[in-house]
């Protein structure tokens, strides 16, 4: 509603606001005017009618002023950080979607990519570069990649390991086959062996073996075979011996160490050993005392050539008068009831496997007497005269030894097996009693 003024003049309405937000109305002289119930003061010079000014008036616009700046102060400010955020967020995009130049390293080949994209999963699809989760790579697959980045992709491998009759395939990127195994948590052992050796660089499809090696030591018992001592008896005849200390076999204890492989004996060997029981020797005595000899009357060969009184005889061999030949070999003369030609020889021991100590004739067998023959030609018992060896008695038979042929008894087998085989010997078949030297 709009009063007209006291002095007649036209009022005029200005746009300018006052401080209580009302019109002003002008007029030409000052005065005050009733506008809208508010009290107005006439301006004489300008004709404006303003508000008058109240203390009511003043305290109004201060608390309308302090009111607006409080409510819209956090409001600008809420404004002010959002325009911020927003800002930087561009910045962030703009500068993401810059080109980028990567390196990227597979399996040890280094090559530079360029790329727009900010995340290294975008940058792997963008190239076609597809990442199993056995392969290690040297950042995070969803990271952010940023211009100048190195990034290593080593790819995983399958191998097959085997171990105590297990196999199971693992993905490695390890460099070594002593990595794997670490991986793989299979314990092993300082015998266990690994195939290949654990130093072997890894390759793909490599098969790769767990060895258990256990070793266990067992004790063997082996005889000790006595030895046999021959003395001189001079109270007793020659050809005559009497057994003095009966031998008695003595007890080894071989320590012997097996090696298994995955359960399957691959090796063993002494590594000790020890006489549970000594040995006890057999003692001989050999009898030294000359026999009395009744010689035999002889009779000389004599040539048919010959008409005077003079005779040949043989510097070795003579007929007896019985009829039995006589030979003299190293100073002892004796006779023999055959002579066999072309005999063949080889030579046994006690210590081989299956041969005993006990002949077959049921005497002991002894080194430089006893010898295996075949009873159809020479007879058991009987003494023969070897041609290079000497004086041998029969004594023992062999499943081998048939005709001419003879086994020669030793103690030890290493001198058996240097004896070998012998051929075109001859032997003088004697009798039961041996020859006393002349």
């Amino acid at each position: 509603m709009l009063r007209r003024g006291v002095h007649g003049a036209e009022p005029v309405i200005t746009s300018d606001l006052c401080s209580v937000g009302k019109f002003g109305i002008v007029t030409s002289h000052t005065s005050c005017i009733t506008l809208d119930g508010e009290a107005m003061k006439e301006d004489g010079e300008v004709g404006t009618f303003q508000p008058e000014e109240t203390h009511e008036s003043r305290s109004s616009s201060k608390s309308f002023a302090l009111r607006w700046k409080h409510e819209n102060l956090r409001q600008m400010a809420l404004i002010a950080i959002f325009s911020i955020a927003l800002a930087i967020m561009i910045l962030l995009v703009v500068y993401g979607q810059a080109g980028k130049q990567i390196s990227l390293v597979i399996d040890g080949k280094a090559q530079v990519v360029e790329t727009r994209t900010g995340m290294l999963q975008e940058m792997l699809e963008e190239q076609s570069i597809t990442v199993s989760p056995h392969d290690k790579v040297s950042m995070p697959i969803n990271g952010a990649i940023t211009d100048g980045d190195r990034i290593v992709i080593e790819r995983a491998v399958p191998v097959k390991i085997t171990a105590d009759g297990d196999t199971k395939t693992l993905y490695t990127t390890d460099s070594s086959v002593q990595d794997v195994i670490k991986q793989s948590g299979i314990e092993v052992a300082n015998h266990d062996k690994v195939y290949p050796a654990l130093g072997t660089a890894i390759k793909a499809d490599m098969k790769i073996r767990v060895v258990r090696v256990t070793k266990h030591t067992v004790d063997v018992k082996q005889p000790i075979a006595y030895k046999v001592v021959k003395t001189a008896d001079p109270s007793l005849f020659r050809g005559d011996n009497r057994v003095v200390v009966n031998g008695k076999e003595g007890t080894l204890v071989q320590h012997i160490e097996k090696v298994f492989q995955d359960g399957e004996l691959v090796s063993k060997k002494m590594v000790g050993k020890t006489i549970a029981n000594n040995r006890v020797d057999k003692v001989i005595a050999i009898g030294t005392k000359a026999k009395p000899v009744v010689k035999e009357p002889e009779v000389q060969l004599v040539s048919a050539k010959t008409s005077s009184s003079k005779a040949t005889t043989t510097n070795s061999t003579k007929t007896s008068a019985s009829g039995s030949k006589v030979i003299t070999v190293s100073g002892t003369s004796f006779k023999y009831s055959k002579v066999l030609k072309n005999v063949s020889m080889t030579a046994y021991s006690s210590e081989e496997p299956g041969i005993g100590t006990k002949t077959a004739s049921g005497t002991r067998v002894t080194e430089g007497r006893t010898i295996a023959v075949d009873p159809k030609v020479i007879p058991i018992g009987w003494w023969v005269y070897i041609e290079g060896l000497g004086f041998r008695r029969a004594e023992d038979t062999g499943g081998a030894i048939k005709g001419n042929k003879i086994d020669v008894y030793y103690d030890s087998v290493k001198h058996a097996l240097n004896f070998g085989r012998k051929k075109g010997k001859t032997v003088y078949v004697i009798g039961p009693v041996k020859p006393e030297a002349n």
